[in-house]
């Protein structure tokens, strides 16, 4: 290899501006991603209304079906691994490698830990919507379609799944919801001391 062979390295092996430019670019997107993570309702928000903007648009351009049954496909997988548990208890029942979930009211608490975590999710749900939308700006990915089988596939293949997922949780008891550790309550202090 010669010198400058490497990727974003110029002849002087200082960084390229091409590659300073994008790694600038990218450091910016992370700093307002990390800004937005505390904001949990307005990022759902701002997705929400980015959805409702894609479908605004579909339903002018009358057009663009399967792309959106695609993104309809890609929620769905992306909802199921978030309400799974990082550790599938099936796979768990004969070993006792790694944490579990309590399956019992006396066990520890253990938090539920998702497969999907809820900033990744909205990531990536976010994301798919902005892949989406650009599609639509492109003839190529208009296929033509008869929609309305395309809707009763999605509804029966979300009924199939979620079935399938609540059975899942039911039978190993889980919630893929954690409120936090219960709290107990002690007797009240009365402000006495001991005095020896």
């Amino acid at each position: 290899m010669s010198e400058g062979d490497s990727i974003g390295e110029s002849v002087h092996g200082k960084p390229s501006v091409v590659y300073r430019f994008f790694s600038r670019l990218g450091q910016i997107y992370q700093s307002w991603l990390d800004k937005s993570t505390p904001y949990t309702a307005v990022r759902w928000i701002v997705t929400l209304g980015l959805s409702f903007i894609y479908m605004i648009r579909v339903y002018l351009l009358q057009g663009w079906y399967i792309v959106t049954y695609a993104l309809g496909i890609y929620h769905l997988n992306l909802f199921i691994a978030f309400l799974s548990p990082k550790v599938d208890p099936s796979l768990m029942e004969d070993s006792d490698d790694g944490p579990s979930l309590p399956t019992r009211q006396n066990e520890e608490f253990r938090p539920f830990i998702r497969r999907l975590p809820e900033f990744k999710f909205w990531h990536s749900a976010t994301k798919g919507i902005l892949v989406a939308m650009a599609c639509t700006f492109f003839e190529a990915f208009n296929v033509p379609v008869f929609w309305p089988i395309l809707v009763m596939y999605f509804i029966m293949l979300f009924c199939i799944t979620m079935k399938r997922q609540i059975k899942h949780m039911i039978k190993y008891r889980y919630i893929p919801f954690t409120h936090g550790k219960r709290k107990y309550k002690g007797k009240d202090d009365v402000g006495k001391t001991f005095a020896s």
